[in-house]
């Protein structure tokens, strides 16, 4: 295994992803944070498969992460390339691949019941399973970040991007948020990172 990724993964996993790894003999490389993902797989055009991280997840979704691509992997390999990209045939191989790992002894005891639950059925992003999210971000390094769940109701705030948003009403589960350059009105996910501007 790429001794790079011991920094980044719990040390009780390392056995299992490298194991992992070996049989697949897949390239992982570590990258800069990208804002639109967490990680990614692909076949290169040499035939090999490559994974990529970003290097800024906490060791939990950065394992998360891991699989997550992994499976693709395997889905890819054992299904053949004209499966959906997060379909019933990736969902059971990430199933199959995630469930050595819940353990106590990798996951800290407050994850463990939320990570059971989202691999039921396991989404395309960690980031839609709400309560899961907001639990895996507590272990992150920075951890002033403000949620658009805890901006007040008609307040402006502004993204990565620079766009900026007055908040709404909350439907079943996101926030309506107008931005202000536009009038158009945006659903976001009450885990959004943010920064508030009044």
């Amino acid at each position: 295994m790429q001794t790079s990724l011991l920094n980044y993964i719990p040390e009780e996993a390392q056995t299992l992803i490298a194991e992992l790894l070996a049989i697949d003999n897949l390239i992982v490389k570590v990258k800069k944070e990208r804002k639109t993902r967490h990680g990614d797989y692909r076949e290169l055009p040499n035939g090999k498969h490559q994974i990529t991280i970003n290097s800024n997840l906490n060791r939990y979704r950065f394992l998360i992460t891991l699989i997550h691509e992994i499976a693709h992997f395997e889905a890819y390999n054992n299904y053949g390339r004209f499966i959906k990209p997060h379909g019933k045939e990736w969902k059971h191989t990430f199933q199959h691949l995630m469930l050595p790992f819940l353990r106590p002894e990798i996951f800290p005891l407050e994850l463990l019941p939320l990570l059971a639950n989202h691999f039921k059925n396991p989404k395309a992003s960690s980031d839609t399973d709400t309560k899961l999210a907001l639990a895996l971000k507590q272990f992150n390094e920075d951890n002033d970040k403000t949620y658009v769940f805890d901006v007040p109701l008609n307040s402006r705030f502004k993204l990565y991007n620079g766009r900026v948003f007055k908040k709404g009403n909350k439907r079943r589960k996101r926030y309506e948020c107008v931005e202000i350059n536009t009038g158009k009105l945006y659903l976001f996910n009450p885990n959004a990172e943010v920064e508030v501007l009044d």
